[in-house]
C-alpha cells in the first residue's frame, strides 16, 4: 500500500502593503506608457527624433501591435 505523508498546515499568504506596491506600479505604467508612444506614435509630426531611426527601429512592432504607418 501507499504511505501517506502528513504536512503541516499551510499559513496564510502575507499581506503586500499597498505602499510597496504603488511605487512599482506608477513606475511600470511610466514604462509601459513610454513604450506605447515610441512604438505607437513616434513618426510625423509627434515625433521627438527628426530621423527615422526609431520608426524603423519599431517598424515590425508597430504592424504587429496593428498601429498604421505607412
Amino acid at each position: 500500500m501507499s504511505s501517506i505523508s502528513r504536512t503541516a498546515p499551510l499559513s496564510p499568504p502575507a499581506a503586500i502593503p499597498l505602499g510597496e506596491v504603488l511605487p512599482w506600479a506608477v513606475f511600470a505604467g511610466l514604462l509601459l506608457m513610454l513604450a506605447v508612444y515610441f512604438v505607437g506614435a513616434e513618426e510625423g509630426a509627434t515625433s521627438l527624433f527628426n530621423s527615422m531611426y526609431v520608426h524603423e527601429f519599431v517598424h515590425d512592432g508597430r504592424h504587429l501591435l496593428g498601429f498604421p504607418c505607412h
